[in-house]
This record gives C-alpha cells, structure tokens and sequence, in this order.
C-alpha cells in the first residue's frame, strides 16, 4: 500500500493557495513560491471591501426604488459614470454628481419598473474597487413588453466610500433591438 505522506505546513500552504484560486485572489500565471503566497485581507481591508459592496448593493436597490437622491447620495462630487458601448444610441456617461443626476432623473418616468437581479459580485484585491455581474429587466410603458440585458459593470470607491466611478458594460445591440433603435446603431 502506498501512503501519501505531507507535512501539515504544505498541506495548509496547498489550502491557501487552493482557496485563493478559487475566490479568484491568485494570479495563476504567476509561479508559486513562498514571496508570493496570498496573503488573507486585513480586517480594515475586509471591512472596506463589504462596505464598497453594500454600497453597490445600495446603488441597485436606488435604481429599482428610482429614488434619485438615493442614488445621487453615493456619488463622489467627482465622479463619472461612464458608458462604453453606448454606440451612439444612449448617453456616453455624466460627469460629477449633478451630471450623474440629469443623467438618471429622465430615465425613471419612461418606464414601469426595473429590476436588477445580481448575479456575482466581488470586491477585488484593491478593495477599493468592486466588480458586479447583473442583469436589467426593464418594463416598458404601455404595456409594450420588457427590455432584458446582460450587466458587467465595475465601480471605484473613495476612502469615504462614495463612488467615484461607475462603468456599465451592456450589450448594445440586445439594447438597441429592446427599444426599437436597431436602424440607428452606430
């Protein structure tokens, strides 16, 4: 019979790594050596993290309550919201908070309710930023059906904790086909 024999140090080393794979923490193109082992986040570090992703939390339950001023309030007077793939069919963004708010003020009343169900999110090593997975669904007014669309969005924090950036990544054709707009897409 052949027996395995590890000493308790690797095996615990094995665990940290196994566990940092998984929670995503540990760059696997990096090789392994003692320097570069993860290291478990300090309390303060942890406590900022859950804290950035309350706030992210706060964000879509503002969006889905479309409370504005709630909304606003987690915002940085600096901050940006930012749209990529806007494709010329939906604002590019906003600056500052009350960019922020013209930008979110008009979309409430042009539907009957949003949902944004989160599917992942994590607070990355740098705790000051935090990456979310969701999805829209958007109901039209009149009766005329539902948008639907994919989310990947990150969002950067200051050391008060309000966002100083939100990046919101859809798909623009899926958007543009929901709203009517496929001819115009740029």
């Amino acid at each position: 019979m052949n027996v395995l024999r590890v000493s308790v140090p690797l095996v615990g080393l094995l665990l940290l790594v196994l566990v940092s794979i998984a929670q995503g923490s540990y760059n696997l193109n990096r090789p392994l050596s003692i320097n570069n082992i993860p290291q478990p986040r300090s309390e303060m570090t942890q406590t900022k993290a859950d804290s950035n992703k309350a706030t992210v939390r706060a964000f879509f339950q503002a969006l889905e309550d479309e409370n504005v001023d709630a909304l606003v309030a987690l915002f940085a007077e600096n901050a940006k919201h930012i749209n990529p793939y806007a494709s010329g069919l939906f604002p590019e963004g906003a600056d500052g908070k009350e960019g922020i708010r013209n930008y979110w003020t008009p979309v409430f009343p042009n539907f009957d309710g949003m949902q944004f169900p989160i599917e992942q999110l994590h607070a990355m090593e740098d705790p000051t930023m935090v990456f979310v997975k969701y999805q829209g669904k958007i109901k039209l007014k009149d009766g005329a059906g539902t948008y639907e669309n994919d989310y990947y969005s990150t969002f950067r924090f200051n050391e008060e904790g309000l966002i100083t950036e939100y990046l919101e990544i859809f798909n623009p054709i899926v958007a543009a086909r929901g709203f009517g707009l496929l001819d115009q897409i740029k």
